[in-house]
């Protein structure tokens, strides 16, 4: 079992802190780098060039959508994927398999899916999603069970508690099928990834609670007969030392406004989400004088969660005490990565030419994609 890396599309904006994006899923503001097609080319290929196997693009009404722009960026690149994120509840199931069935064909095979449940109603509304939290993983559940079925077979009659379909089927079988990746925490979401998922997606917390998680997801996938690969999604400030990397994350901290730091603790300690619960745990709602006080786990680093909803921890260290950490996680049972930094073109060249060598030194790299 080898280690896969993968790095962020940010088509919400991008900028050298933390700070220089969005503070909340709920409002846009004015990033130092707007998510220009010219700028998400960009960081599509220096992903490619370091040796990326895919690039994960957020889904919201705070970003560009998925969809379109990574589509627009398939003539840019040669061989990175594209993990797509989406909504069950803004798409059918039918017409997203079809899409699948197109963006295979254009591509070359490169569409991978992420499937995102949503944990805000407040946002679920702004599409006229009017669900609560555990109707939308029971709707996930089904969209996930249709999608499957049309590429495998075509000509699925289904009736569920949220979709009927009649013979619903794409245009053709994909010649490949894009793999389902799937994050949730919850009790109502962790049988949905044993029963669908292919890769099931969990934030940054410290590696120990990690693995138990695994575990317990182990064992309801072996109830129905399948098994599960899983990957953590977290931020990254990886140096040739050590202290570089922490005056990294130290100039992120000084950055911070207090204030600022307070609103979105509040806003976020509202969310309905399991997974943005943990990561609210990690800290309080006030900034320290040191970027160490927030290191929760060695190396495991949890400021960017002072400001930002979602992934709130960073892998931080030089370049060995990284891949220590990536190892750790590795041994409990992770085999994906999906990395971001600020900003994430430079970012994609430090670990590109930093961490991936000491990885493949180590013989936990899998080989770069083809």
């Amino acid at each position: 079992m080898s280690v896969t890396l993968n790095w962020f599309l940010p088509t919400n904006g991008d900028g050298r802190s933390v700070v220089d994006r969005p503070h909340s899923n709920d409002r846009a503001v004015t990033t130092p780098r707007e998510p220009s097609l010219d700028y998400l080319a960009q960081v599509a290929r220096a992903a490619e060039a370091n040796g990326f196997h895919a690039v994960l693009t957020p889904t919201g009404s705070w970003c560009e959508d998925a969809w379109i722009a990574t589509a627009a960026l398939i003539g840019a690149t040669s061989k990175l994927k594209f993990l797509v994120a989406f909504r069950p509840g803004t798409i059918t199931p039918t017409l997203a398999a079809q899409m699948a069935v197109t963006y295979q064909k254009i591509s070359g095979g490169r569409l991978m899916f992420n499937i995102v449940t949503g944990g805000e109603s407040a946002e679920q509304q702004r599409f006229g999603d009017w669900l609560d939290h555990d109707q939308r993983y029971e709707r996930t559940d089904e969209f996930m069970e249709i999608v499957s079925s049309i590429w495998a077979q075509g000509g699925v009659d289904f009736d569920g508690a949220h979709y009927k379909t009649r013979d619903a089927r794409a245009f053709e079988q994909p010649a490949v099928v894009p793999p389902l990746y799937f994050g949730g925490n919850s009790e109502a979401a962790l049988p949905v990834a044993a029963r669908r998922a292919d890769v099931h997606l969990t934030w940054g917390e410290v590696p120990e609670k990690v693995g138990a998680r695994i575990e317990r997801l182990r064992e309801l996938a072996a109830a129905e007969g399948r098994t599960l690969e899983f990957g953590v999604r977290a931020h990254v400030i990886t140096r040739d030392r050590s202290e570089d990397a922490w005056a990294v994350a130290q100039r992120f901290l000084e950055q911070m406004d207090p204030e600022e730091v307070k609103a979105s603790q509040k806003h976020l300690a509202a969310s309905e989400s399991t997974a943005q619960k943990g990561m609210t745990e990690l800290h309080g709602d006030t900034v320290p004088d040191s970027a160490r006080d927030l290191e929760v786990h060695p190396g495991l680093w949890a400021g960017v969660g002072l400001l930002r909803g979602g992934a709130g921890t960073a892998f931080v260290g030089s370049h060995e005490e990284v891949a220590d950490l990536i190892e750790q996680y590795h041994a409990v049972g992770v085999e994906h990565f999906i990395l971001s930094g600020y900003p994430h073109l430079e970012e994609a060249y430090w670990v590109g030419e930093g961490l991936r060598p000491e990885l493949a030194r180590r013989g936990i790299l899998a080989p770069d994609p083809a």
